[in-house]
């Protein structure tokens, strides 16, 4: 009765958020919730269009035009030009630009290479499109990289696809062009799709101390991940998706955009329009306040995140017996082993690590298999809520490891 939803489950970061629910004095640092309100500057920008009375009505299917507009401008700053009219969709969300993706350019049976660790909601849209998900291990001992080789080995005469996140959800990773360059070669010589999501994009904590080609464009006066968005001969392979969830503190508002060569859009554009008929014409509003006025917001967001990660990484220090980490240079997660913690016990199972920090010590985290098999062994730590609440579950940890082993 329910075939297409068989092979479905509920996101593992909702389940322990639900989990985390029957807990009155619980500490969650597990959904990927910003500890910020959006800014006032993209309120305003609401505020108006109701009182204009603009709100209420469909936009067309890919988005008001003028925020097209916006958005063109803004790519055209990061070296990515796509036309407004015919290459840019604005969705409801990174998500559902992602599935609508998927669904255009694949039929039942195909294959999506994913990299193992990423976001957790990437094998559920696969699996919904009827699709098959490969997992590629990265390679945790050179800062969770790329493993071209394996990337390789791994495609078979049903791959579509190749799909990551950059920077990496949950490791913070920001890939170095030649790997990028080196996966677009792949995707040329196997003839395959490139589905890159580049919601946190615009989280750089260490762009003073990185060394080329690890970054190659210059975004908002500051240096920004390389996109193979910004290579004109790869446009007809390359399906770029960003949302405004994460840099402007809106994820409520449910709003992102999608871009690709014409003829990938307009069989997206199909799709879209069938699961959402429009993105929320209100949220389009506060998109274009974000690009119009969000910049300096944006900037504090950036600055109080890299705070938030050095104080996060000063309190795993604290607890190096427990924990090992590779520092991230973006996004608002750390993602921990806890392998030092089982003092040669059987195989880590992250599952019970994180249910039992719930229960005993009502600290919300994801464990890391939800991101993959080559996430196990870890837990995902969300140190981008307020610098109160990651105190807070740091000292109920610190106050949990103590006893654990007595």
């Amino acid at each position: 009765m329910f075939n297409r939803t068989k092979n479905l489950r509920l996101s593992v970061i909702k389940q322990m958020e639900l989990r985390a629910s029957r807990y009155p004095d619980v500490v969650s640092l597990a959904q990927g919730i910003p500890g910020f309100d959006t800014p006032e500057c993209i309120k305003r920008r609401v505020e108006l269009a109701l009182k204009r009375g603009v709100v209420s009505k469909y936009s067309l299917s890919p988005g008001l035009p003028e925020l097209r507009e916006l958005i063109e401008l803004s790519l055209a700053r990061e070296n990515m030009f796509y036309d407004w009219q015919k290459e840019i969709i604005v969705t409801a969300g990174a998500i559902e630009g992602i599935t609508a993706a998927i669904l255009a350019i694949t039929e039942p049976g195909d294959e999506i290479i994913i990299p193992s660790p990423t976001y957790t909601s990437y094998r559920e849209v696969i699996n919904l499109a009827g699709c098959m998900p490969v997992y590629v291990s990265l390679d945790e001992n050179r800062g969770w990289a790329f493993d071209l080789d394996k990337f390789e080995k791994a495609i078979t005469e049903k791959t579509k696809a190749i799909f990551y996140c950059n920077p990496n959800n949950p490791t913070g990773t920001i890939y170095a062009k030649e790997q990028l360059l080196g996966l677009a070669k792949l995707a040329e010589k196997h003839n395959l799709f490139i589905i890159c999501d580049e919601v946190y994009k615009d989280f750089i904590f260490d762009a003073e101390g990185a060394k080329p080609p690890r970054f190659a464009s210059v975004n908002r006066g500051g240096l920004a991940p390389f996109s193979l968005g910004e290579v004109p001969e790869l446009r007809k392979k390359v399906i770029r998706v960003f949302s405004f969830s994460k840099p402007y503190a809106m994820t409520g508002w449910r709003i992102g955009y999608l871009h690709s060569d014409e003829s990938v859009v307009r069989e997206i554009l199909k799709v879209h329009d069938s699961l959402v008929t429009c993105a929320p014409v209100i949220s389009q509003y506060a998109a274009m306040g974000a690009l119009e006025m969000g910049e300096r917001d944006l900037k504090k967001f950036v600055k109080d995140f890299k705070e938030h990660r050095d104080f996060a990484c000063s309190r795993l220090d604290k607890l190096s017996h427990i924990f090992s980490y590779a520092k991230p240079n973006s996004a608002y997660y750390v993602f921990p082993s806890f392998a030092k913690a089982l003092d040669g016990e059987p195989r880590p199972d992250s599952w019970k690590f994180a249910l039992e920090l719930l229960d005993k010590a009502q600290v919300a985290v994801v464990p890391g298999v939800a991101f993959g098999p080559n996430g196990e062994g870890h837990i995902r730590i969300n140190f981008g809520r307020s610098k109160e609440d990651v105190g807070r579950a740091f000292d109920r940890m610190e106050e949990y490891f103590d006893k654990w082993k007595n």
